[in-house]
């Protein structure tokens, strides 16, 4: 079971401009052996809720629960198992003991940039022949580019490590080659039908790599890569493990699955980043305002749109900057900076969010279709990724917004859970100068006149391979619980389960037919909040529905209901309570 696109959805959504309207489909789990989940709850000395929980996440004995309940960072797998291990960080040393030139090389957005950071960061204990480079957005565009690689050149670098990048990067390779450079890439994305003609190519998505987890981020990569050299090199890990809070600001950012190494990585990340951030780090957690622990929810929402920020409006070097830890007047005066970029940057996607959505209301064409293409020339390039999104929300289908740069129309696709949005560009791909990403998420330029060619054509393979049931949102249920299951205790045990997101998301519990303590309300005209009637441990349980202020005129005139929700704890002013986070409310006829 797939969580990552529902999360990406539901993480967009809070910042939306106008709320989804479509009816999601409630799944439930598989019914499992009862005696099974009871000798696991038995086990673990916890509810059989709780148990059912964890067994429909494939957590069914206590090893499994152990591993997962209790991340250590030696499950973490040697970093030499991944293909091109050994040569990477041969040329590395061998870089670094010849006193060569060497650029650290990164895409411009979270994963890029704080890949970045890391590599320059940890090899400056190393050799002070280092530097970076981050192409810009609208002059060069995504991955490796001609500028930059025969700047590379022209200042007599010898070895260059791409990040987050190069994996279909097949010319610039061979011109690095040309010119006498080499070229390690450390990338996530799927490699095309032939790779580049690089020294070393570490990407666990390679065909002919038996690396045994194949979703780390492109920090993760290359947190990997340092990995193999502290290794080699019989360097302390505790100066490795002090580059652990960028790589989980780079999971969360980037969408990626918190399970096996990523969920470990993102745990101790965590821990780092609430403890003891990097300089950088700590100046954009207080330019934020957020001033408890945080979670991944708040590394997406709060970090990661300032760190973006930059490279989607400006240029990604002033992130860098930041993320490298430069001290003092300076490091406050580029937070305060992005901050700003930042405030900039969602006034454009909340406008642009509304165009876009008002094309798509007045035209029936669109709306009929199985697939949303749009383009507007004055859409600024940096925050089409974030519309595209909103717009899969709002109407659940296969989306990319284009914008015109530099001459040529660029976009950015966005998919619905368990359609194959990178195959199906690929399906088109007569029509495109280049495209590149996942399954979930891609990247694409084309001439200008080829936009009507390929709005037509990629309707017509989406509407030929997509299911029915691929176009209804769906919420994931992992189990149905009697109002006895919500405590403390039972809150302190979910707890333990974070880090949350895609495919390790908070569960998502089914309430039925629950009473009211007293009538329902309205917070800022468009929240709904309930008050429900608790147990002993609990009286009366709140609930808080953001968005879902329409349903509170027919549950105050009794219409009976149910809810899916989360628990969350809620602490104001120092007084901590329970509280149910809503995620849907059905009505029950």
């Amino acid at each position: 079971m797939s969580f990552a696109l529902s999360n990406l959805h539901l993480l967009v959504n809070k910042d939306s401009a106008k709320k989804p309207t479509q009816t999601k489909k409630w799944i439930l789990p598989e019914k499992e052996s009862s005696d099974k989940v009871k000798e696991l709850a038995d086990n673990l000395n916890i509810q059989v809720g709780l148990a059912g929980v964890l067994f429909s996440r494939g957590i069914d004995n206590f090893e499994k629960a152990k591993t997962y309940f209790r991340p250590k960072l030696d499950q973490l797998h040697d970093p030499f198992l991944m293909q091109d291990m050994s040569k990477a960080v041969n040329r590395l040393s061998e870089a670094i003991s010849s006193n060569e030139k060497i650029l650290i090389y990164g895409d411009y957005d979270v994963d890029g940039t704080t890949s970045v950071a890391m590599l320059y960061g940890f090899l400056k204990e190393f050799t002070d022949q280092i530097d970076f480079y981050i192409p810009d957005r609208y002059s060069e565009g995504y991955g490796i580019s001609e500028k930059g690689i025969r700047w590379a050149s022209s200042n007599g670098f010898k070895l260059i490590i791409a990040l987050d990048c190069g994996i279909r990067a097949n010319k610039m390779a061979t011109l690095s080659k040309k010119l006498d450079m080499d070229l390690i890439v450390c990338d996530h994305h799927l490699p095309g039908d032939e790779l580049p003609e690089a020294y070393a190519i570490l990407d666990p998505k390679r065909s002919d790599c038996t690396y045994p987890y194949k979703q780390l981020s492109g920090c993760g990569v290359g947190f990997k890569l340092i990995s193999g050299f502290s290794i080699q090199n019989t360097i302390d890990s505790t100066i490795l493990y002090n580059y652990l809070d960028l790589v989980a600001v780079s999971i969360a950012s980037d969408i990626v699955p918190i399970t096996g190494e990523n969920r470990v990585l993102a745990y101790y990340g965590l821990k780092k980043l609430n403890t003891e951030p990097s300089p950088g780090l700590k100046s954009l957690i207080e330019i934020s305002g957020r001033k408890n622990a945080l979670d991944i929810s708040d590394i997406v929402f709060y970090i990661g749109p300032r760190i973006n920020a930059a490279g989607r409006l400006t240029h990604a070097k002033e992130s860098v900057d930041v993320l490298i830890g430069l001290s003092g007047e300076k490091l406050n005066e580029i937070s305060k900076q992005l901050n700003e970029t930042n405030k900039e940057r969602r006034e454009f996607d909340s406008n642009i969010t509304d165009e876009a959505l008002d094309m798509i209301e007045s035209n029936a064409g669109l709306l009929n279709a199985k697939t949303t293409v749009l383009f507007n020339n004055n859409w600024h390039k940096g925050v089409i990724g974030i519309v595209a999104s909103r717009c899969t929300e709002h109407y659940y289908r296969p989306t990319i917004i284009l914008t015109e740069s530099n001459g040529k129309a660029t976009g950015s696709a966005r998919s619905v859970v368990g359609f194959d949005i990178h195959s199906a560009i690929t399906a088109c791909s007569h029509l495109l100068e280049q495209f590149g990403g996942h399954s979930f998420a891609a990247g694409l330029t084309m001439d200008l006149d080829k936009i009507e060619a390929f709005k037509s054509k990629f309707e017509k393979v989406v509407s030929s391979t997509i299911k029915p049931d691929q176009l209804i949102p769906k919420v994931y249920v992992d189990g149905e619980v009697s109002v006895d299951f919500i405590n403390f205790k039972t809150l302190s045990i979910i707890q333990q389960m974070a880090p949350f997101g895609p495919e390790n998301p908070s569960p998502t519990l089914l309430l039925r037919n629950p009473k009211l303590a007293k009538k329902a309300t309205l917070v800022k005209e468009e929240h709904l909040k309930l008050f429900l009637s608790g147990n002993k441990q609990v009286k009366t349980l709140e609930a808080i529905g953001f968005g879902m202020g329409q349903f509170e005129q027919e549950i105050n005139a009794g219409r009976p209901f149910e809810i899916l929700f989360h628990i969350e704890e809620n602490n104001y002013r120092g007084h901590k309570s329970l509280q149910l986070i809503l995620k849907d409310l059905k009505f029950i006829d």
